[in-house]
């Protein structure tokens, strides 16, 4: 926003190091002219050289005054120039930490997210802002990275059905012969990825940008409902479902809760065994915090693969050779919208294979008007 030209803060340090400091001189100087008028008198007899009185009186405080005031002007003038020129530069020396945290905030602004200040010395004040502002800066650096990625790897996704749609289409208009009915089903399993997708987009955008209502939900409310609507495809591929828990209250959207919970389960059910496999559902409350775990069996994964698996449009290395390949974004979704709900999300392999997959979120009390 434009603003009016002021005085630099350096400027008002130093005038106020000045003003201080010339009060503090003056409140000086009385207090020694107190004690002078305090143990002074006011006259004295006049003294030769052979120590025998005169007679005479001489006004001791009218010449003691004589001598102090020029003094004491000069003194305060003095204390001026020192208080400014000292103040000046002690004040350079304060701020110096602050121009740096000034500069690399204009290049943050120009775009240039990866400067760092990495202010040196002790912790204090401006140090810890200088560090706050390096993490800010590290963690809109990896965010805007990964929406650079997000998007390229959006368009790229979005760009194949599309080629795809293309290619059908001029097969179509190049062979008029061809089976209509065969091209009508491609375009329609072509469309429907299309649009898959596109509302995959929209739900991450929806959740990342937190534009819902927020409502009291019950976390295993939403496991129960994910369970059974996904109970068909379960037993279709031969998975066990095993669900259990206590009441998990929490606040957030009941719509992108329940879709957390249903792309965590339908994940573990898909990218399970070939056959005879299990996935086990859970939900928990600790002393802050609501949780729901969703562990499935399978091939054993690597800590690093497993880190990659939130990734937009990654699916690991058996995953588009699937049935239900699905647009790459299930997990994806599930921690955006966690953490739209200051949740967390954490995945660990499983020794055995498959993985365990923690949701947390803030939990509330089961009767809020209690």
């Amino acid at each position: 926003m434009d603003r009016a030209p002021g005085l630099s803060v350096r400027l008002k340090l130093t005038l106020s190091y000045a003003g201080f400091l010339m009060p503090a001189g003056v409140l000086l100087l009385a207090a020694v002219w107190v004690f002078l008028l305090r143990y002074v008198p006011n006259r004295a007899m006049l003294i030769n050289p052979d120590d025998r009185p005169t007679g005479g009186v001489f006004p001791v405080r009218s010449a003691l005054l004589e001598v102090f005031a020029p003094r004491a002007v000069a003194v305060l003038a003095f204390l001026l120039v020192f208080g400014l020129l000292g103040g000046w530069i002690l004040a350079g020396r304060m701020l110096a930490p602050l121009t740096r945290i000034t500069q690399a905030t204009r290049m943050a602004t120009n775009g240039s997210l990866s400067h760092r200040i990495r202010l040196p010395g002790r912790k204090d004040e401006f140090r810890e802002l200088a560090d706050a502002f390096d993490a800010m800066l590290a963690r809109l650096e990896t965010h805007v990275a990964e929406q650079q990625r997000f998007a390229a790897n959006a368009s790229h996704e979005l760009r194949t059905p599309l080629a795809i749609s293309k290619a059908l289409l001029d097969v179509a208009r190049n062979d008029p012969n061809h089976d209509t009915g065969e091209l009508i089903d491609r375009l329609h399993a072509v469309n429907t990825r299309a649009i898959d997708l596109t509302e995959a987009l929209l739900l991450v955008s929806r959740a990342d940008q937190r534009s819902f209502t927020r409502e009291p939900v019950d976390l295993s409310l939403m496991t129960e409902e994910a369970t059974e609507t996904l109970l068909p495809l379960a037993e279709k591929r031969g998975v066990t479902l095993h669900t259990s828990g206590d009441i998990a209250p929490t606040i957030g959207s009941q719509a992108l809760l329940l879709q957390l919970t249903t792309n965590l389960v339908h994940n573990a059910i898909i990218h399970n065994l070939p056959e005879q496999g299990t996935v086990w559902v859970n939900t928990g409350v600790r002393s802050q915090t609501v949780v729901l775990t969703v562990e499935n069996t399978g091939e054993k994964l690597t800590p690093e693969l497993a880190a990659t698996l939130t990734e937009p449009f990654q699916r690991g290395t058996e995953r588009v050779h699937t049935d239900h390949a699905g647009v790459g974004l299930g997990l994806a979704i599930v921690k955006t919208i966690a953490h739209a709900h200051d949740g967390t999300l954490a995945l660990t392999p499983r020794p055995t294979g498959g993985i365990r997959i923690t949701v947390e979120l803030p939990a509330t009390s089961p009767h809020p008007d209690r």
